[in-house]
């Protein structure tokens, strides 16, 4: 009897350490708030929210790595408030003929930090047809933000937003500049979008005065 308890005690021990942990409702929190990112800036393929693939938490944010339904991968870093610091591509889709260098990138997120003693900064990228490339950039009220993009092989837009999400600038085309003062400090949005059906590679300047 003795060995009978002893074997049924042991299994029980076993079965409550085999059991999955249950995920922390932080993590789960910030698992929420990339997919709601993705939603917003993924395009098409992006609006079911995308499969979750995995999930590493740690106090500094949970790094979450999510595939959309065209089958890209997308990596993000999230908070325990769903605040998102980051959403970028890792991994684009194989359209069968594998994957090449310098492919149009499916679009994403991007921070813009300047070089000490700078204000400004030059970036270029390809972005996919139906995608959008969204540029992040930490400014004060009272500031000017001075944006350009100029498109090679095709036409692209543009739009601006404020840190609370409202449009400082509606889409407008990318052969047009933009120059105005800010009226809220945060982090504002640069968003080109590639509404074409081909790719389109593009020259962005950026700065604040």
């Amino acid at each position: 009897m003795k060995s009978l308890a002893l074997t049924l005690a042991l299994a029980s021990a076993a079965a409550v350490l085999a059991a999955p942990a249950p995920l922390r409702a932080d993590a789960q929190a910030a698992i929420d708030g990339c997919i709601d990112q993705l939603r917003r800036v993924g395009g098409p393929d992006a609006q079911a929210g995308g499969t979750v693939l995995g999930q590493e938490w740690s106090q500094a944010g949970t790094l979450v790595r999510l595939r959309d339904a065209g089958g890209t991968v997308w990596e993000c870093i999230g908070y325990d408030d769903g605040a998102v610091g980051s959403l970028r591509v890792v991994g684009a889709a194989d359209d069968g003929g594998g994957a090449m260098a310098g492919a149009a990138s499916p679009g994403g997120e991007q921070r813009i930090r300047f070089a000490a003693g700078t204000s400004g900064t030059q970036l270029s990228g390809t972005l996919a047809p139906g995608r959008s490339m969204r540029y992040v950039l930490g400014a004060r009220k009272g500031q000017f933000l001075r944006v350009s993009v100029q498109s090679r092989g095709g036409a692209l837009d543009y739009r601006i937003f404020n840190p609370d999400r409202s449009a400082l600038l509606d889409l407008i085309s990318s052969d047009k500049p933009y120059r105005g003062q800010l009226w809220q400090s945060g982090d504002h949005v640069v968003e080109v979008v590639n509404a074409g059906a081909r790719p389109v590679s593009y020259d962005m300047g950026i700065g604040i005065d």
